[in-house]
């Protein structure tokens, strides 16, 4: 393989072409920890025309690429297998802003570009861009659309597919197409961005995108709301919609226990109530209108919902630090759960009305399998995306009930196919989820996937092993 080496090294430069074991090992282990692959090289592309070129080579001597931006998902999808004969392609030295048009509201970037970092060009030129994650201050937006992301705000601005106007891609064939037209609509033929969204790297690689802008609201308000139930959680959301409108930008579904596994691991965090809850939602209003008009709505809904027994009790923050404050409870839920021990993670999506059901049937059946696990519940209540993780029993190792892993997965997700749901709803599929998807798609679904697969990428050098 020096020869192939060689053509990378006169492409992208001797110093952006790793081989060294040492060089490579930050890249080729998940962000995880849980898995490190073996790869041929890292190969660092500076430019768009380097990134087809390589892939020119890759195909020409029959290597496979795996995509890689931030390197912070969470199912396999962007670190190599163990077999030392794929490439891995880094895209974070493509970090460019391109544009910015103001009047058409849009943004136009590198696949490199950090998330954090278009939201702060975004806020300079007086816009939004709603995308809104954990790990915005180290994921790109290639990977984001890659995979679909979603985050806080799918609930008024959906996920990065609604966000992206028009793609850059390399194909397989290390061809690329320049499909960035930032425009509302364009009838013209199959849909070829939606087509690379959500494809994790396997049919093409991202190199720049279009992105939608939005108006900075004029305010935000925060509120945290406890409740009884995930059912009355669900009876909140309508009432709040039915009150606030389109001015509802979160609403984030907490269990009991996940706060008492924040309090516990981040004890100087706040503690809004005196005493604990079974269930609390966090809420986030915005307003194009003034301060004054979203504290109305918020202040007018709460106390409907107080007035009609849906919550029991709600805290409304009063300053951008106390707003702060709440949502780091609701941020620092995965951070508790790796500081308590590792966890089986699950990232579903139902039926926004099925939610509370698919609890209270999946709850109990996990305790019969497994007696005493912990459930740790929460997420994008608004949009039907629950992460529902399972913590070991006292008295069980991690690495124990990790063992049991496929059978905590049989419980979870065939709960979730019962209540018309999806394996995954944010996270993508990857080479973590490849064998579950195979479970729960239909032969139809899946020979299609297949079909299209073979058509862009004859060779199966795009990122192979995951999502098929």
């Amino acid at each position: 393989m020096m020869d192939f080496l060689t053509q990378c090294r006169a492409i992208a430069g001797d110093a952006y072409v790793l081989a060294a074991p040492a060089d490579m090992a930050p890249f080729v282990t998940d962000q995880r920890g849980r898995f490190t692959g073996k790869a041929l090289a890292v190969l660092r592309p500076g430019s768009v025309d380097e990134v087809a070129a390589l892939v020119r080579v890759c195909a020409e001597h029959r290597v496979a690429v795996v995509p890689q931006g931030g390197n912070t998902g969470l199912v396999l999808g962007s670190v190599p297998d163990a077999s030392g004969a794929q490439v891995l392609l880094s895209l974070a030295r493509l970090n460019r802003v391109r544009q910015v048009d103001a009047v058409n509201r849009t943004m136009t970037v590198d696949a490199g570009c950090i998330l954090q970092h278009i939201q702060e060009v975004a806020a300079a030129e007086g816009c939004l861009f709603p995308l809104s994650l954990a790990a915005e201050g180290s994921c790109t937006i290639g990977g984001n659309l890659a995979t679909n992301a979603g985050g806080t705000a799918v609930l008024r601005y959906g996920n990065t597919r609604e966000l992206c106007l028009g793609l850059e891609v390399v194909t397989p064939q290390g061809e690329i197409w320049s499909g960035l037209r930032g425009l509302r609509k364009d009838n013209t033929g199959y849909d070829l961005r939606d087509l690379f969204i959500g494809a994790e790297g396997t049919l093409g690689i991202i190199t720049g995108a279009v992105l939608k802008l939005y108006p900075q609201p004029k305010a935000s308000i925060t509120a945290l709301a406890a409740l009884p139930s995930p059912a009355h959680a669900l009876q909140l959301l309508v009432l709040m919609q039915d009150h606030c409108g389109s001015s509802l930008t979160g609403f984030e579904l907490m269990s009991r226990y996940c706060l008492a596994l924040v309090a516990e691991q981040f004890p100087q965090l706040p503690k809004p109530f005196a005493g604990p809850h079974p269930q609390y939602v966090l809420l986030e209003l915005s307003s194009s209108e003034s301060e004054q008009h979203a504290v109305g709505l918020l202040e007018h809904a709460i106390g409907a919902a107080l007035e009609r027994g849906v919550i029991n009790d709600a805290v409304v923050a009063s300053s951008v630090a106390q707003s702060a404050g709440l949502w780091q409870l609701r941020e620092h839920i995965p951070l508790a759960q790796a500081k308590a021990g590792k966890n089986i993670k699950h990232d579903i999506s139902l039926p926004v009305s099925r939610i509370a059901d698919f609890i209270e049937v999946t709850g109990p059946l996990l305790d019969a399998a497994f007696p005493g696990c912990q459930l740790v519940c929460f997420g994008h209540l608004g949009d039907g995306n629950l992460h529902y993780n399972v913590a070991p029993p006292p008295g069980i190792s991690n690495d124990d009930f990790l063992l049991q892993q496929d059978q905590v997965n049989r419980v979870v997700y065939d709960s979730v196919e019962l209540f018309g749901g999806s394996i995954s709803a944010e996270h993508g599929i990857g080479a973590l989820k490849r064998d579950e998807l195979a479970r729960y798609k239909s032969p139809v679904e899946l020979n299609m996937m297949r079909a299209i697969k073979a058509a862009l990428d004859p060779l199966g050098i795009m990122n192979p092993g995951k999502i098929l």
